[in-house]
């Protein structure tokens, strides 16, 4: 008899099959990406500790709203490449990954949505090339400088990138005694088992903590250049990790239109926990003609 683990595991399993993903070279990469759909082009984009999977209750929403959905795991997450120099997980080379699988498909400008690592690459995405972006939606992180300048409520929620640069140690103790520092830390069982099965594979929860590793300069606030598309934050009352402040401080970072709703109820993953709310917003903001999204948004 299967253990719940197990069969929550094999659950995961059928679901990720309703999106098969196939292999792009992007940035000397092998990158796996779900293309789904038939529309405007939607680009998704995961954090720490997820996969694309982490999309599976958007996914369906976006295509049968008429969107062709791009939903890459990225670097040394899911079946992506894993480089194994930390260098690697620069900041630099994630968004590299993103502007080369958007030239690698040949779309020259798409409608951005990220979450937690994500959005910290989507806002440089957006910050670096804004040509590249129609409109960004924001979900959990805010604007660097925002996030950087949260305060001392900001940094105390972010202790654990702390633990996470300590190499070796930081695996044996997230892991040891069946995860157990692990489930303290993301404090949601549900998804516990998906997690757990990507990241035992060999060297996958190394490349995960070497986002934090190879960016550790984060919380140190400097100056950023101001978000030039249009920006849509979504902050959920139950994050854990994130503080309010961080993401509705945001507008001040964004000089193109800027709109913000919280979530209620939901955890950090509001993607998993509170579809039904947030993908109507979602599709409200997407549907909205780029020639309108300014009035519309004031």
């Amino acid at each position: 008899m299967l253990g719940h683990d197990q069969s929550a595991a094999m659950c995961h399993s059928r679901r990720a099959m309703e999106f098969p993903g196939r292999k792009i070279r992007v940035s000397n990469l092998g990158m796996n990406v779900v293309t789904v759909g038939e529309g405007p082009d939607v680009l998704l984009v995961h954090g720490f500790p997820d996969t694309h999977t982490v999309w599976r209750h958007v996914i369906p929403a976006l295509v049968s709203a008429g969107y062709r959905v791009i939903a890459p795991d990225t670097r040394g997450c899911g079946e992506t490449d894993m480089p194994g120099a930390v260098s690697a997980y620069r900041l630099e080379s994630l968004v590299a990954d993103l502007v080369g699988l958007l030239d690698a498909l040949g779309i020259g400008q798409v409608r951005l949505i990220a979450h937690d690592w994500g959005a910290v690459q989507a806002w440089r995405l957006v910050l670096n090339y804004p040509q590249r972006v129609d409109r960004y939606v924001a979900l959990s992180v805010g604007h660097p400088a925002a996030f950087s300048r949260g305060g001392l409520e900001q940094k105390l929620k972010s202790y654990y990138a702390l633990l996470f640069q300590v190499r070796g140690a930081a695996e044996f103790l997230t892991t040891r005694s069946d995860w157990r520092l692990f489930r303290l830390l993301t404090r949601y069982p549900e998804q516990m088992p998906e997690w757990r099965q990507a990241l035992s594979r060999p060297g996958r929860l190394t490349a995960g903590l070497n986002y934090y590793r190879a960016n550790p300069g984060l919380m140190v606030p400097r100056e950023y250049p101001l978000a030039r598309v249009p920006v849509f934050g979504i902050w959920s009352t139950g994050d854990l990790f994130l503080t309010e402040a961080q993401m509705a401080g945001s507008q001040r970072y964004v000089s193109a239109p800027w709109r913000y709703e919280r979530i209620e109820g939901a955890n950090h993953w509001m993607q998993l926990t509170a579809p039904g709310q947030l993908n109507p917003l979602l599709l409200d903001y997407l549907r909205i003609p780029s020639t309108e999204l300014t009035h519309a948004a004031q």
